[in-house]
């Protein structure tokens, strides 16, 4: 049984966040997240509802960033040798 908790996004090795998923479900995530943006850009042209599709925008950011919260490795402050 394994101890080690898997993460679907691992840490940036420099700065703060998440770097590329490294799990399947990871890889969902961001082709969801891609393909959501792709729809909204269609259903919501930023060129007529400018306000409509950035508010769409940051949704579609928050949820990722949540995802990445909650599924990734604690995101903090890395110079490259951690």
């Amino acid at each position: 049984m394994p101890t080690e908790r898997a993460y679907w996004f691992p840490a940036k090795r420099y700065g703060w966040g998440w770097g590329l998923p490294t799990t399947w479900q990871g890889w969902l995530v961001l082709a969801a997240f891609v393909v959501l943006l792709i729809i909204g850009s269609i259903v919501l042209p930023p060129g007529k509802q400018i306000w409509h599709y950035l508010a769409y925008v940051a949704v579609l950011c928050v949820l990722l960033t949540g995802i990445c919260w909650l599924k990734g490795e604690p995101p903090r402050w890395r110079w490259g040798a951690d």
